[in-house]
C-alpha cells in the first residue's frame, strides 16, 4: 500500500476533473506444492529487498531513477533484477521516500526491518534468548521478505506475479474444481508456482478483474516462514457529498471507559446531539480476525450515523501513543489497557468507509482537547469529559477556536492562585524527591521518577498568564496574540491540588454540587472558595496525598 495522495509510482495524482483513488485490496497464502519454487521466490525476494534498500539510499543522494533502472545499471547488475524489478523496487523506494518527507521526518533515520524491533533486539540480546531468536528471526523476514510488482493493463494485469485460474469458473463462489495460482517470474525465463489460498470478500473482485486483464499490484511477503501475497488495485471513489459545511460528526476514542464518545456539531458551533458506544465487544474478541470484524461494525455504524445527520467525520490526528513495556513502572494494569486500546485501527476503518461513501473526513490537532472539554464545556452542558472532548474536536475541525470563560480567565490573572498551586508542587516534588532517594524497588525508584517529572512540567507550566481567542478561524483579527498554554496551566492548578486527580471523570453540575472545592471555580468566580472553604487550593492532606495516574486516550 502507498501512502495516501500518491500514485503507485508514487507522484502525486494529478488531473483536471479525475476522481479521486482508493487502494483496496485482500490477503492471500501462498502455498507452494514444488519446494524448489519456494526456495527459488525467497531467493528473489532477498534481492529485491537489497535493491529497494540500494535504490532508496541512491535517490537520497540524488541519483535519477532512469539511470538507477537501466539493463547495466547498478540495481540489474549487483542484485541479478531485470529492469522491471529493478524499476519497480525504485518505485517502492520513491514512495516511502515521499512519505517521510511530507510527514516532516529524517529520511536518513529510517530503520529497514522496524524501529521498534531493533530497539527489542538490542533490549532482549542477553536478556531472554529464545525470544531474542524469535525477534531476530522476525527482523530478518522483514529487511529480506518483500517482492512487489506494479499492474499494468498493457500486460493483462501484471507481467511478473500474474493470476492464473485453472479448472474451474470465472464467476460465483470458490468451488473445490478452481484453483487460483500465482505464476512468480523468477527471471531467465523461469518461472515458481504458488497456490492461493484465500477466502477473503473481495476474492470475486479480484477474479473479475483477472478475466477483464484489469490492472492489480501484488506485493509479497515473509512472515514466520511463510510467503504471503498482498493484491491491490485502485478504485474510483464517488464525489464528496457531504461536507463540513453541514456540520460534523466527531469521535473521542476513550480507554477508559473503553468506547467512543460522538457528538454530532452544527456549523455554527452548537451542539445538535451526543451519545457514547462501547468498544468492549471489540476487547472480548476471541481471535484477530473476530476483532477486525467488530471494529469494521463500529465503524460502519459510525459512518451510517454520519449519513442520517448529514454532516462529514472528525476525529483527532493521533500518532503512536507508548503502550509501555515490562519493567517501565507504570504497571501491568495500564499495559494492559494501552495494548487493548486499538485506535489507530478503527480510525483509519473510519476515514476509509468515510471516503468510500462520499463523506468528508477531517483530523485535527489533538493538543487540549480533553482540557478544555472538561474545563469549558462539561460543567456548561452537562458533558462528560470523553463527550466535552468530542465537541471541542467537532468545533476545531469546522475551524472555532476556543476562549476560555471570565471566571477561569480571571483565575489565570489571580496571583493567589499561582502562589497556592506553586506551593501544592513545590511540596509534592519535595516529597517526591525523598521517597525516591529512600527507594530501593528499581520499578518503583522508575515510577517514582517519572511522577517527580511530571510534577515538574507541571510547575514549568503555570507561569502561562493567557488564553485562546474565541470564534471562527480568521475572524479574531485585531486582537492581540495570545499564549497556547492556558489551558495547561489551568489544568494544572485546578485538578490536581483541588481534586487530587489529574483527569476527573465527571464535571458536570450534577457532580461539581458533591465537590464544593471546584463549583465556584468552573461555574462561578475564584473569590467564592474564600468563603468558608477550608481547606484553601494548594493546601491540605487530601492535596499532599494525590497520587498522579497516568492516563491512556485523547491528546487533551
Amino acid at each position: 500500500m502507498f501512502p495516501r495522495g500518491l500514485d503507485v509510482k508514487g507522484k502525486k495524482r494529478k488531473g483536471k476533473g479525475k476522481r479521486p483513488q482508493s487502494f483496496v485490496g485482500l490477503e492471500a497464502l501462498l502455498v507452494f506444492p514444488d519446494h524448489g519454487d519456494y526456495v527459488a521466490t525467497l531467493d528473489l525476494m532477498r534481492r529485491f529487498s537489497a535493491a529497494f534498500r540500494f535504490a532508496y539510499n541512491r535517490l537520497q543522494e540524488g541519483e535519477k531513477r532512469e539511470d538507477l533502472k537501466k539493463e547495466d545499471g547498478p540495481l540489474c547488475t549487483l542484485f541479478r533484477l531485470n529492469t522491471r524489478y529493478a524499476d519497480d523496487a525504485i518505485l517502492k523506494a520513491q514512495a516511502l521516500l515521499t512519505a517521510q518527507r511530507e510527514l516532516g521526518e529524517n529520511p536518513r533515520k529510517v530503520v529497514f526491518g522496524g524501529r521498534k524491533l531493533l530497539a527489542d533486539l538490542a533490549r532482549l540480546k542477553k536478556a531472554n534468548l529464545p525470544l531474542y531468536e524469535r525477534r531476530k528471526r522476525e527482523w530478518r523476514e522483514r529487511r529480506k521478505g518483500m517482492l512487489y510488482a506494479r499492474g499494468d493493463k498493457s500486460k493483462k494485469g501484471n507481467p511478473h506475479l500474474r493470476l492464473v485460474v485453472q479448472d474451474g469458473s470465472l464467476f460465483g463462489a470458490p468451488t473445490p474444481q478452481m484453483n487460483l495460482w500465482l505464476q512468480i517470474n523468477l527471471g531467465e525465463k523461469r518461472y515458481a508456482w504458488a497456490l492461493v489460498k484465500t477466502s477473503h470478500p473481495r476474492l470475486q473482485a479480484l477474479l473479475s478483474r483477472v478475466y477483464a486483464h484489469e490492472p492489480y499490484n501484488v506485493e509479497l511477503a515473509l512472515r514466520e516462514g511463510r510467503v504471503y501475497a498482498l493484491f491491490s488495485w485502485e478504485e474510483e471513489l464517488p464525489p464528496v457529498s457531504l461536507t463540513q459545511e453541514g456540520g460534523v460528526l466527531a469521535l473521542d476514542v476513550n480507554a477508559d471507559p473503553y468506547g467512543l464518545a460522538l457528538a454530532v456539531v452544527n456549523p455554527d458551533g452548537s451542539l445538535r446531539r451526543h451519545l457514547t458506544l462501547s468498544l468492549e465487544e471489540v476487547d472480548r474478541a476471541k481471535n484477530r480476525g473476530a476483532k477486525e470484524i467488530a471494529l469494521w461494525r463500529m465503524a460502519h455504524q459510525i459512518v451510517s450515523l454520519a449519513q442520517e445527520e448529514g454532516v462529514a467525520i472528525a476525529t483527532e490526528r493521533l500518532k503512536h501513543l507508548p503502550k509501555g513495556r515490562r519493567g517501565d513502572g507504570l504497571g501491568p494494569a495500564f499495559r494492559r489497557q494501552a495494548h487493548r486500546f486499538a485506535y489507530r485501527s478503527l480510525l483509519g476503518k473510519v476515514h476509509a468507509l468515510a471516503r468510500k461513501k462520499g463523506i468528508q473526513s477531517l483530523e485535527v490537532n489533538p493538543q487540549d482537547t480533553s482540557t478544555i472539554g472538561m474545563l469549558k464545556y462539561a460543567p456548561l452542558l452537562s458533558l462528560s469529559k470523553d463527550v466535552a472532548a468530542a465537541y471541542v474536536i467537532g468545533r476545531r475541525a469546522l475551524g472555532f477556536k476556543e476562549e476560555i470563560p471570565k471566571p477561569l480567565k480571571a483565575l489565570l490573572q489571580d496571583p493567589s492562585f499561582h502562589d497556592h498551586t506553586r506551593r501544592f508542587y513545590e511540596g509534592r516534588i519535595a516529597q517526591l524527591k525523598e521517597r525516591h532517594r529512600e527507594e530501593k524497588n528499581p520499578y518503583l525508584r522508575r515510577r517514582l521518577g517519572r511522577e517527580l517529572a511530571q510534577m515538574k512540567r507541571a510547575l514549568a507550566t503555570l507561569p502561562s498568564l493567557q488564553g485562546e481567542p474565541g470564534g471562527p478561524a480568521g475572524s479574531t483579527a485585531g486582537r492581540n496574540p495570545q499564549g497556547i498554554h492556558a489551558w495547561r496551566a489551568l489544568r494544572v492548578g485546578l485538578f490536581l491540588p483541588l481534586l487530587g486527580r489529574k483527569v476527573p471523570r465527571d464535571l458536570s453540575p450534577r457532580k461539581i454540587r458533591a465537590t464544593p472545592v471546584t463549583k465556584p471555580i468552573l461555574l462561578g468566580s475564584w473569590e467564592g472558595w474564600k468563603r468558608g472553604l477550608d481547606p484553601h487550593p494548594g493546601g491540605g492532606s487530601a492535596a499532599t496525598d494525590a497520587h498522579l495516574r497516568v492516563g491512556v486516550g485523547s491528546g487533551g
